[in-house]
């Protein structure tokens, strides 16, 4: 149902943009959401955005760094990641739930892509 990409490996302070394309999911209202996934810790909320009314929720540790948009056309969910930091290397996820509201708990998603792996280096 959800697939990413647009992962690499890239320098200190360099951009990279992810993409979540969704398809098949249930014909309702969804949220689509960013998540990362350190090792050992639990999976990180980064950004969600309810697809058909537009709201947005972002996490305060990536606000001003990262920034969604979207391509109604292609179905996709795009993250634009600047100004990048070692520290931010690690694997991406998108998850959808079926819901207009936006969370932060990766419980709450029911569907999840494989992940896109982000190396960013000094």
């Amino acid at each position: 149902h959800l697939v990413e990409s647009g992962g690499g490996s890239v320098q200190v302070g360099d951009s990279l943009r992810l993409s979540c394309t969704a398809s098949n999911l249930p014909k309702t209202r969804y949220v689509l959401s960013w998540f990362r996934q350190f090792p050992g810790k639990q999976r990180e909320f980064l950004a969600g955005l309810d697809w058909i009314g537009g709201s947005t929720d972002y996490a305060d540790s990536v606000k001003g760094r990262f920034t969604m948009s979207r391509d109604n056309t292609a179905h996709t969910l795009l993250l634009q990641m600047n100004s990048l930091k070692p520290e931010d290397t690690t694997v991406y996820y998108c998850a959808a739930r079926l819901t207009n509201l936006i969370n932060g708990d990766a419980n709450a998603y029911a569907y999840w892509g494989q992940g896109t792996q982000v190396t960013v280096s000094s």
